[in-house]
């Protein structure tokens, strides 16, 4: 029996050992994709190329360089002066409660301005209208407003605007923009105003 058992070990180990160099040389099978897949697409030829709208590298791809554009300002002084206010190319000066000194939003407002007018609006001259809130007597308004109408030219000469094109005017409360009593209404009062004139 112990005879028996060795024979057919060793007929094992015998397949064994001539099965395993199979396993490790064996090949995956190949699949093939389903015949819808492998269907055949009838040949359609490319879309014509136009060769006319190609650019070469030595053409600029913008036809027409835009140039700078030249705004049209009214002929009627009053106009130009709503125009020039309403698009922002001269902007007021605002002030704080009984003062006449320039804050940041006021130089920044007359910075711009003075950009303008040396530049588009070099052919008008200034006048720069000084205006006050209700609150103080007629007299120490007017002189307020002469000061802040003051510290605006003087600004703007700073800036390079020649000071022979600009005259001051001190209106105090007697010209107000805004008609309420509220602080809002009186802050609006509080200004430099700025006036283009021939």
């Amino acid at each position: 029996m112990m005879k028996t058992f060795k024979v057919t070990l060793t007929s094992l180990v015998v397949l064994l050992v001539l099965l395993t160099p199979a396993c490790r040389t064996k090949k995956k099978p190949v699949t093939t994709p389903p015949a819808e897949a492998t269907a055949t697409v009838p040949d359609v030829p490319p879309p014509p190329v136009d060769t006319a709208s190609r650019v070469t590298p030595t053409e600029d791809f913008v036809k027409d360089t835009p140039g700078p554009t030249e705004v049209e300002f009214p002929n009627d002084i009053e106009e130009l002066n709503r125009f020039v206010q309403r698009e922002g190319y001269v902007r007021d000066a605002f002030y704080n409660y009984d003062e006449a000194t320039l804050d940041d939003a006021a130089q920044t407002a007359l910075s711009s301005s003075a950009t303008w007018l040396k530049g588009q609006g070099s052919a008008y001259n200034v006048l720069i209208e000084g205006h006050c809130d209700e609150r103080g007597t007629e007299q120490y308004n007017l002189a307020l407003g002469d000061r802040r109408a003051n510290s605006a030219r003087e600004y703007l000469m700073t800036l390079g605007v020649d000071g022979r094109r600009i005259r001051t005017v001190s209106y105090g409360e007697e010209r107000p923009f805004e008609e309420g009593h509220d602080d809002s209404s009186m802050a609006q009062n509080r200004r430099s105003h700025i006036v283009l004139v021939r």
